[in-house]
């Protein structure tokens, strides 16, 4: 923007400032805001950048290395909105005098079953209800995993294939109708073996069969059975699975079919939560939106697509803040230890809202509609100086940070069965020709500040089998190189090469990213047809092996790369986790070999080959690993943020809504 639009622009919002009611100030002038910030980025997205690197940015010339420079006009457009709205909270009567923490989701919750959830905002959701046998120190980095429902980590046997679990005693299912005069029961063993075999009943549509397949002894060959059962026939929950042994109600040991060191983590993980029988039966087919849990919350209410209502779970045992360990507290701000002792939980309610677009999750945010909120990048720099720090206005605010590094894969994959682009013939040249084509680095720029850490492969930094540095011979923007692959395809500038149809999720910029990827691949002749999604109807298609070329963003379940390797292992392939349905014998052979491994220098060694596999097969290209910029308004206590598990929500605090 040049510095004559300037003036005017500030003037005419200042003069709307005070206009009209509050709800009716933040409409108008995030309507305007949004606006602006649309059409820079879309500016952006569809701007060819010259040979001399240069692109233009609101009208002014700027080189690639001074784009992170912050925009002085965007700046002080977004400072006028967030002093228009940091005073405007409008508190629900049904709240004063109750301790309500108000969330975000930036995607529709599709599921509120575990074995169905397949998401990180189902599973955010499930996290207040439902629990796992496992979850992680609250408060220790590098994460810890520690037991959640047992009294002590599971006994191992010299084979490393039995695993012999305890559980706590005094853990109810919360009270419900579906329970006996509504009082809810203690769990069992039994409740630990029911919850896993839901998992093998597809008549759920299970989405983390992967994480059980070919592991434990009996399992496959008992999903096998059910699945041959009559039409009609109900599911035997009541047939028994090899592996599966239970010695009484508390105690109870699983077998494997061979060492899996990571058997713990999966334990750990939403999909593994333990739910009980007679709320599945008891509910059927509502099961989906009736969860019934023995975590710190119950539902309430869930208007789907909008928000989820939670309240303290009154049958929630005695359970407490973690104290400090007696070594250094390293790294951990000690006052996070404030609460060290005290009965948890101590919120009274959570309420989730669903924001599919960035700017009204803001703007409610600015407005201390919303306690906490990730930072939306077309914000970044009016938030943040150059320095990293907060800008004093938000600071002043009382307004708090933490930037956690997330173990990340975002990617752009392919579906490996599409007659085109799949295979390994000329579909692989093709999919070689569109990473050429792509600038990540650009990407990352306009839509993440440059905040991501691009890198080659499925494995993030942060776990053996990374590599720092170019490993790709396909890393673009190499033009030339792409356009050779085409014509060796059989498709000279792309010609009588369909369109490729492109399945992202709706909302934040993934329109400016569509058009920008759109226009980068219009340079070797690739006609991109983009098609946007809400997060249910992507991972839809996903699973239906539906969706040509598609982007998505996988959140490391456990701190192994194993997890992203098992990606692209051929029996994963979709409804599993291997959306590219990607099929390569010698990759699935050191898979299946690298799985019962200890962590060695021989272990990394194969990670890095496989590494290598998915580099030049390309089922998958542009890898980036996000920083997840957090900020909370002052009422919230005890904010240590991460995603590779949802249940730190329970210790989280807020003030009393006056």
């Amino acid at each position: 923007m040049s510095d004559a639009k300037k003036g005017p622009l500030r003037e005419f919002l200042a003069s709307q400032i005070f206009v009209g009611s509050s709800g009716k100030i933040l409409s108008h002038i995030g309507n305007m805001a949004q606006g602006f910030l649309r059409a820079r980025r879309q500016k952006r997205a569809m701007t060819t950048i010259s040979p001399k690197n240069t692109t233009h940015l609101d009208s002014v010339a700027v080189t690639a290395g001074d784009r992170r420079k912050p925009n002085l006009a965007l700046v002080g457009t977004i400072a006028v909105i967030f002093l228009a709205t940091a005073n405007c909270k409008q508190t629900d009567p049904n709240e004063i005098g109750k301790k309500i923490l108000h969330m975000p989701l930036r995607s529709k919750v599709s599921s509120l079953d575990p074995v169905r959830g397949g998401t990180s905002y189902s599973s955010l959701a499930q996290s207040v209800v439902y629990e796992a046998l496992f979850e992680y120190d609250y408060l220790a980095r590098p994460l810890r995993l520690i037991p959640r429902l047992l009294e002590a980590m599971p006994s191992v046997d010299p084979s490393k294939t039995i695993y012999e679990f305890t559980l706590k005693k005094g853990i109810n299912f919360q009270d419900d109708p579906c329970f006996p005069n509504g009082k809810g029961r203690e769990i069992t063993s039994n409740d630990v073996f029911f919850s896993m075999k839901r998992m093998a009943d597809r008549a759920n549509s299970p989405k983390g069969w992967w994480i059980y397949n070919d592991r434990i002894v009996g399992f496959d060959e008992f999903r096998a059975k059910q699945d041959e059962r009559p039409v009609g026939a109900p599911f035997n929950f009541d047939e028994p699975v090899e592996g599966f042994e239970i010695i009484d109600d508390y105690r109870f040991r699983i077998h494997l079919k061979q060492p899996f060191p990571q058997f713990t983590y999966i334990l750990a993980m939403q999909y593994t939560a333990i739910v009980s029988r007679e709320a599945v039966e008891y509910y059927k087919e509502e099961f989906d939106s009736h969860p019934v849990g023995t975590g710190p919350f119950r539902l309430v209410k869930w208007i789907r697509g909008s928000k989820l209502i939670f309240e303290k779970n009154p049958t929630f045992r005695e359970e407490f803040y973690p104290s400090p360990p007696p070594s250094a507290l390293g790294n951990v701000d000690p006052s996070l230890y404030q609460a060290a002792g005290k009965r948890i939980p101590f919120l009274d309610g959570i309420v989730m809202y669903v924001y599919e677009q960035d700017q009204p999750m803001w703007l409610k945010f600015r407005a201390k509609d919303l306690d906490y909120s990730q930072v939306p990048a077309e914000y970044f720099d009016s938030i943040y100086c150059p320095n990293g720090n907060l800008r004093s206005q938000l600071s002043a605010d009382g307004i708090q940070n933490y930037n956690l590094e997330l173990i990340d894969f975002i990617y752009r994959g392919f579906n490996m069965e599409d007659p085109i682009w799949g295979g390994f013939g000329n579909g692989k040249l093709l999919r070689q020709a569109v990473s050429l084509a792509t600038d990540i680095n650009e990407i990352n720029d306009a839509f993440y500040n440059n905040t991501c850490v691009v890198y080659d492969g499925p494995i993030p930094p942060g776990l053996d089998g990374y590599k720092k540095g170019i490993l790709s011979p396909y890393r673009g923007p190499q033009i030339d190189k792409a356009k050779a692959l085409l014509v060796k395809a059989g498709y000279p500038n792309g010609k009588g090469l369909p369109p490729l149809v492109f399945e992202t999720s709706r909302g934040g910029n993934s329109q400016e990213q569509g058009d920008m990827l759109a226009r980068q691949l219009k340079a070797i002749g690739v006609e991109l047809l983009p098609n946007y999604n809400s997060f249910p109807e992507l991972d839809r298609k996903l699973k239906r092996k539906k969706a040509q070329f598609f982007s998505l963003a996988w959140g490391t379940d456990y701190p192994d790369a194993e997890n992203n390797l098992a990606l692209f292992y051929g029996p994963n392939e979709a409804p599993g986790s291997n959306n590219f349905n990607y099929k390569n014998p010698a990759y699935d052979a050191l898979y299946e070999k690298i799985r019962t491994m200890d962590p060695s220098a021989e272990r990394t060694a194969i990670y890095e080959k496989m590494r290598d596999m998915v580099i030049e097969d390309v089922p998958a290209y542009g890898s980036m690993a996000r920083i997840r910029y957090y900020v909370w308004n002052s009422r919230l206590k005890n904010m240590f943020p991460e995603e590779t598990w949802y249940g730190w929500h329970k210790y989280l605090d807020v003030e009393v809504e006056p």
